[in-house]
């Protein structure tokens, strides 16, 4: 679990994982307001889980996963 929580900001850090997918996508370190924003807007990306499972963004993982 340290693994995992070593992804998001500090105040996740205590958070279990159900928590951590409901958390909203700026929790991720490096991900700011802006950028979730523009998520929400153009995909309709609000919270880690929508992120994790968005349709685009599992095809582009399978596509570089098999490009290696």
């Amino acid at each position: 679990m340290a693994g995992i929580n070593a992804k998001f900001d500090k105040e996740y850090l205590d958070k279990g994982i159900d928590e951590l997918a409901k958390a909203p996508v700026e929790a991720l370190k490096g991900l700011s307001e802006g950028d979730a924003q523009k998520l929400k807007e153009a995909l309709n990306i609000k919270t880690v889980k929508d992120l994790g499972t968005n349709k685009f963004f599992l095809w582009a993982q399978s596509v570089a996963k098999l490009a290696e």
